[in-house]
């Protein structure tokens, strides 16, 4: 391990980039600790966004308007302000609501505010997938599962959900992508991710162009592998007669 961290250490060093922090005890294991940090913000912020956009997706295409009424004005909200911006109003203002009611019983920590304001704000965007999903199931089809004397419930949980998620599946492997890529914004409430790790290492280091490399390449290889995830699930999902 060491050795192939030395080799690559200096095979970068001649391109002018000095990464002999790495072997500083203390800037790895901030590294890794941040690293791991965003991977589980990653999970987190990802399942949490599904839950709430499939419950959007299904208030959105509900005949009732007092179900769909507040889902279209909670996406359009959301959809349109700064997903930055929220997450101080959330931290800033509301945790500070809370605290002040419960006192130090408050148990959301900077890490669960950052988990709720990603999941809420990507939840909006999966809602709108999902609600294409939703109403692309052709209505021969439904009938179809209604003749075969499955109830409301049945026909959406065995029929219409399963075509809506492998219709809207590659606009949710886009959200998910960028959902990655918006998790550095923890590091404006001083959740220790990988981008607040970096940026205490260049403030002490002043190496701020190799930190910079160093967090484009780790957030290119999660988008990549999300990505791959995708086509993997899209190949896995295909059904006969659509996508070729």
């Amino acid at each position: 391990m060491n050795e192939a961290l030395h080799a690559l250490v200096q095979a970068v060093a001649g391109w002018g980039l000095d990464y002999r922090f790495l072997f500083d005890a203390y800037s790895r294991a901030s590294l890794v600790d941040g690293a791991l940090t965003t991977l589980a913000l990653c999970l987190c912020a990802a399942l949490g966004s599904l839950a709430v956009g499939l419950g959007l997706a299904c208030a959105l295409v509900s005949p009732r308007p007092v179900l769909a009424m507040p889902a279209r004005a909670f996406v359009d909200v959301t959809r349109n302000t700064p997903t930055l911006v929220q997450l101080y109003c959330a931290f800033l203002v509301l945790n500070m609501l809370l605290t002040q009611a419960v006192g130090t019983g408050n148990p959301f920590t900077p890490f669960a505010w950052v988990v709720i304001v990603i999941s809420l704000h990507k939840g909006a965007f999966h809602a709108e997938a999902l609600r294409a999903g939703l109403q692309a199931v052709p209505a021969t089809t439904l009938e179809a599962a209604g003749s075969l004397a499955f109830s409301a419930p049945q026909r959406f949980i065995y029929v219409q959900l399963p075509l809506a998620l492998r219709f809207a599946l590659p606009a949710l492997v886009n959200n998910l992508i960028d959902l990655v890529k918006m998790t550095a914004i923890a590091s404006a409430i001083a959740v220790n991710d990988v981008t607040y790790a970096s940026i205490m290492i260049w403030t002490q280091s002043d190496n701020v162009i190799e930190m910079m490399v160093l967090l484009l390449a780790f957030y290119g290889a999660l988008g990549l592998l999300v990505n791959a995830i995708g086509r993997w699930l899209e190949a896995r999902l295909r059904m006969p007669g659509y996508g070729q």
